[in-house]
């Protein structure tokens, strides 16, 4: 399939994980993406990986850096003529129960995954095309779901998921789509450091266990890709949860 033939992506942490998986399928789909991560080493990586008719471009940039957003969503436009779809994967997780949450927790859970995608959208919205611009935010199943020692990461995923419904309604008059998608549990580096403490009861999570299991980054990238295609032409403003049926 070739459904991002001629299509400019912008995606942010795209040197692992969901953001890589993404930027693989995209580029095989045929879009230009211009990939953006803190790490160099990542991009590099994925920029070795990608193949297809899409080429790829990349960018060392942290999210929460306000100039440092403002120059990469400009520097996006100039590599690859303008932007149609904006993704924003970048994000960070803590699993910190409530007693041991600090204010550098909360900082940076919401710097990077809410600020983050809020000026990510608010650089790149006046770049999309009226009719068939198309941003798609990363939230997180945990958005919706409660889960222990998860109070920031969820606070901030909510605040990325709220953000993402009510842009989706201010931005409808110009026929642009906002799409969030909540993953479950996914076998990333994002998760696995954060493995729970054995002091801490991991009861709930083995009694929600996905019935189909941890998915794979490139399950993601799959409705990634699907929610930011013409495809998804009619959808907006609706979380797409893909959680393996854990909150079922």
């Amino acid at each position: 399939m070739n459904r991002f033939e001629d299509t400019k992506v912008l995606l942010t942490g795209a040197g692992s994980g969901i953001g890589r998986a993404t930027a693989l399928r995209l580029v095989a789909e045929g879009a230009a993406v211009f990939a953006v991560d803190l790490s160099g080493e990542g991009l590099a990586r994925t920029a070795a990986e990608a193949a297809g008719p899409g080429r790829i471009a990349t960018r060392v940039a942290d999210v929460a850096d306000e100039d440092a957003v403002v120059a990469a969503v400009r520097a996006a436009a100039d590599e690859s003529g303008g932007i149609d779809v904006l993704v924003n994967v970048a994000g960070v997780h803590r699993t910190t129960p409530i007693d041991r949450l600090t204010v550098d927790d909360l900082h940076q859970l919401f710097s990077v995954n809410a600020v983050g995608t809020a000026l990510f959208c608010r650089e790149a919205l006046p770049l999309l095309p009226d009719g068939t611009g198309v941003i798609v935010n990363v939230a997180s199943s945990a958005a919706s779901h409660g889960n222990p020692y998860m109070t920031a990461y969820a606070a901030s995923k909510g605040a990325v998921l709220g953000f993402s419904l009510s842009l989706a309604a201010e931005v409808a008059h110009r026929g642009i789509r906002v799409v969030p998608v909540s993953p479950g549990s996914v076998a990333t580096p994002l998760v696995g450091p954060h493995v729970l403490p054995p002091d801490l009861d991991a009861s709930y999570y083995r009694r929600i266990h996905a019935p189909f299991g941890t998915a794979r980054p490139e399950q993601i990238a799959g409705v990634i890709a699907f929610a930011a295609s013409h495809d998804a032409g009619h959808l907006t403003g609706a979380e797409l949860r893909v959680d393996g049926g854990s909150h079922i």
